[in-house]
């Protein structure tokens, strides 16, 4: 049973690890080719609406973070 989980944990670790690539990929083109895949749009409304909501914001920006670290 552990490890199964060491298993799968393994994956989600190296998925995390891809998608957070692609997410820089993603930045670095939209900051270079006027953001083709709308990257840069959508982090600024994400900020933005952190900004007007307050502490539910605040919260979720603490969540994100969070999970970001712990991958680390």
């Amino acid at each position: 049973m552990k490890k199964m989980i060491k298993t799968i944990n393994g994956w989600l670790l190296t998925i995390t690890d891809l998608l957070k690539a692609i997410l820089v990929f993603a930045i670095i083109s939209g900051l270079l080719f006027n953001d083709p895949f709308g990257t840069i749009g959508t982090i600024g409304s994400l900020l933005d609406g952190i900004g007007s909501n307050g502490l539910a914001g605040l919260i979720s920006l603490a969540i994100l973070i969070l999970v970001y670290g712990r991958n680390k």
